[in-house]
């Protein structure tokens, strides 16, 4: 089920988003949550294009199936998923309090701006998730302790170049430096479109929902 909302708050940036419940939904279980964050060029106010790209497109495309509840915010026209880090946690707040989540269960995952968006949200509140999968994102290296209880598990295309494969390979090593727990895929031949090879099959879904607080 694919459906399309907008969230509104009177203190915090109003999303529009999308929405996938799994086959057979049912309010009184609890599923696993996975927010996704989209890249640069899918902002703006069509809630169509947030779902080009990730794990929403199989959704639409091949009606593929998933184990989780789906949420996928859509940033504004040239803004950055960094100027709405508050605005995503009460964001992310309302969801929890409106569905059925699993809180132990949440998983973070985004791709170019939003993979970098997605280190940038999970560092801000590591707690809040059992594990995360930025894709082809600009790592945030300097500040990579924080993510030492975090499992994260980035994708990168080896020939990309919008975002250098080393942005990805300098978040690995600070946060491993630290003792956490962290993968590179390296998506050998791929460009910046690392996505494709991440959001295919079940490779990361089951890698994902391996994980819980």
């Amino acid at each position: 089920m694919y459906t399309k909302h907008k969230w509104e708050s009177e203190i915090y940036h109003n999303f529009g988003y999308v929405k996938y419940l799994p086959k057979d939904y049912d309010a009184s279980k609890q599923y696993p949550l996975v927010l996704f964050l989209h890249g640069a060029g899918e902002r703006g106010d069509d809630l169509d294009i947030v779902s080009k790209h990730g794990f929403m497109k199989h959704v639409r495309e091949s009606n593929k199936e998933y184990p989780f509840i789906l949420i996928a915010p859509q940033c504004p026209d040239g803004k950055y998923w960094g100027c709405y880090t508050e605005s995503l946690l009460a964001f992310l707040d309302d969801i929890c309090n409106t569905l059925p989540i699993d809180q132990s269960r949440i998983y973070l995952t985004g791709l170019s701006m939003g993979g970098t968006g997605t280190f940038m949200l999970a560092m801000a509140a590591p707690e809040r998730f059992a594990a995360i999968a930025p894709v082809c994102g600009s790592g945030i290296y300097w500040n990579g302790g924080c993510l030492v209880n975090t499992p994260v598990y980035m994708y990168h295309g080896d020939c990309d170049d919008i975002v250098p494969i080393q942005e990805s390979v300098s978040m690995l090593n600070a946060i491993n430096k630290h003792g956490g727990n962290a993968q590179l895929k390296i998506c050998y031949g791929v460009g910046h479109n690392a996505w494709d090879v991440a959001y295919a099959g079940d490779e990361l879904t089951e890698w994902l929902l391996r994980h819980q607080k």
